[in-house]
């Protein structure tokens, strides 16, 4: 017999899943779409798939609970093995936590990802266990990290339904906010001797009323993945999109018909 806690999670949980329907199923090969604190669509959200750089916000999350943001950090040369999209950070260069934070958040910078990883963890090895350690501490228990910046890794996967966890984790820090909106910025080194123009990965910014950020990503084997926040008159609609071959129109339309939806 069920014990009557067990027995509640069960029926609660069997009523979610019947009462959360897959109304887009062509999107992507798993999605979320939550407006406010109500759950509107979901489709293959417990599908165990590539995060791609949606992983840069457990790294941003990691970075923004420990504070110190205007501690200096060394560029070390492992930053050289970062590939795909980069700032070209140089060995030897000083920069301030926080502005390795930004280039994170809006450039999707693997260079400054792994720069900032390195220096909180110790080594890479060290901060991905700190990763898994906090996932693990917010239930993600469909996710498993093997590298800070979300590079194709064997071991490394996540879910719709966890990377929406992490999402709403994230999106309790004002300054991950603050940095997921906007277009552009300049940051530099500490002293100044070089300035870095970039540029928000986020079609979505300045171009859907009312869109906030939150994450862009991409891999070979991830696909086009995407967070996105936006918030119009006290309503705030969150969707999640991994593997969306249309991601922006996509991501548009759902966020358009969220907010068309009453929620009751």
């Amino acid at each position: 017999m069920l014990r009557p806690v067990v027995a509640l999670t069960v029926v609660l949980s069997a009523c979610l899943a019947h009462a959360v329907e897959d109304r887009f199923p062509k999107v992507a090969e798993a999605y979320l779409v939550k407006r406010d604190d109500t759950l509107l669509w979901a489709g293959g959200a417990d599908a165990r798939l590539p995060p791609a750089s949606l992983a840069k916000m457990m790294t941003a999350l990691l970075a923004l609970e420990r504070g110190r943001l205007d501690e200096i950090v060394t560029v070390r040369r492992s930053a050289l093995q970062a590939t795909g999209t980069r700032i070209g950070l140089r060995p030897g260069e000083k920069l301030r936590a926080r502005h390795l934070l930004a280039a994170t958040v809006v450039r999707s910078a693997n260079d400054a990802c792994r720069v900032l990883a390195d220096y909180l963890g110790e080594t890479t090895g060290g901060f991905v266990a700190l990763m898994n350690r906090r996932a693990a501490s917010m239930g993600m228990a469909n996710t498993h990290f093997a590298d800070p910046c979300g590079h194709d890794r064997d071991g490394q996967y996540s879910t719709a339904a966890d990377l929406l966890r992490l999402a709403e984790q994230v999106m309790r820090h004002e300054e991950y906010l603050r940095l997921a909106r906007i277009a552009s910025m300049t940051i530099s080194t500490a002293d100044g001797g070089r300035t870095f123009q970039i540029h928000n990965t986020n079609a979505l910014i300045g171009r859907y009323s009312g869109a906030i950020g939150l994450k862009t990503g991409y891999t070979e084997r991830a696909g086009n993945c995407l967070v996105a926040l936006a918030e119009r008159e006290g309503v705030r609609v969150l969707v999640v999109m991994l593997n969306a071959p249309n991601r922006w129109w996509n991501a548009a339309g759902l966020l358009d018909r969220a907010f068309e939806t009453p929620v009751q």
